[in-house]
């Protein structure tokens, strides 16, 4: 047992098979219990759910490694950048995680998505592939998707999303502030994701996870959480037959000088609202909360 996740040993085929086996349920008894608990929520919640029904849209998300037979879907603020190098180099199209910028790794990432294929690709690749989905506290995904677009300049987010928030939701705006889209609040945001007729439709960054990346449906073999990502992320990396060298980075790269999203970070934004609005978002990502285990971010929330 100890040798087969020794990084000494050579990783043979049938090596590697027997580590996914075996050490997935030893070394990752959390991922192993994480998948139990998707079972049990996805068998009460959404009953009847099967792989045999699966449309491009409910794969767009999910990016292919055909080399290392690797499904990943792309989880926004929860590590994506990242991933997306790694897939890069395991692919190879770039020979280090160092070697690629933040833009090179999302619009010049040669990455194919599970959606580009037939629909007999589609299912081989589901049935045989090691599917791979790391998420994060839901309300600190959030606040880091709310500073990451709205607190610093932004070319898309502002016009796009700034300007029907701030014309909707803000009572005398000013006239640069509906024409710019800067400056959105908290507060404001959330009125917005929380608005049965929004004024701009939904989005990746803050779309629950259980709705992005059909955690029912496709049946992942590995969750990882970003709260402990690097050790998460190398122990799948090496399970799986990576090349020893590529381990998992730590770049921040947006708003690198910007301090990462915490839970204090996080309450800061929170108290910014009152105790409906609060509940009414826990309540917009309540499956998330079930499905992956985080609890209560507030004492008040039931």
């Amino acid at each position: 047992e100890d040798q087969a996740v020794s990084p000494k040993q050579p990783a043979t085929k049938s090596h590697r098979k027997l580590l996914l086996k075996t050490s997935f349920a030893a070394s990752s008894a959390p991922s192993e219990s994480r998948r139990r608990l998707r079972s049990e929520v996805c068998a009460k919640y959404q009953p009847g759910v099967t792989e045999h029904f699966i449309s491009r849209r409910q794969v767009s998300r999910v990016y292919v490694e055909d080399r290392s037979k690797l499904l990943y879907c792309e989880v926004p603020k929860a590590g994506c950048s990242n991933w997306k190098r790694v897939l890069m180099v395991l692919g190879g199209s770039a020979a280090s995680t160092r070697d690629i910028p933040h833009d090179a790794a999302h619009y010049a990432n040669h990455l194919r998505r599970l959606e580009s294929y037939d629909r007999i690709g589609i299912a081989e690749r589901l049935r045989s592939y090691t599917k791979v989905l790391f998420v994060r506290e839901p309300f600190e995904r959030l606040v880091s998707a709310f500073r990451d677009k709205f607190e610093s300049p932004n070319s898309y987010y502002h016009p796009v999303f700034g300007r029907p928030i701030i014309s909707r939701y803000r009572a005398n705006a000013t006239r640069t502030a509906l024409r710019t889209g800067a400056g959105v609040t908290f507060r404001e945001f959330i009125q917005y994701l929380l608005d049965v007729r929004r004024p701009v439709g939904m989005d990746i960054h803050w779309e629950p996870i259980s709705q992005l990346c059909s955690p029912c449906l496709l049946q992942y073999n590995f969750i990882g959480k970003f709260e402990n990502l690097q050790e998460e992320a190398n122990f799948l990396l090496q399970s799986i037959g990576a090349p020893r060298n590529l381990t998992f980075p730590d770049f921040k790269d947006r708003n690198p000088l910007a301090e990462r999203t915490s839970s204090t970070i996080t309450q800061k934004y929170f108290a910014q609202l009152n105790s409906t609005e609060r509940q009414k978002t826990y309540d917009f990502y309540y499956m998330d909360y079930l499905m992956f285990n985080y609890p209560k971010p507030f004492k008040d929330l039931y």
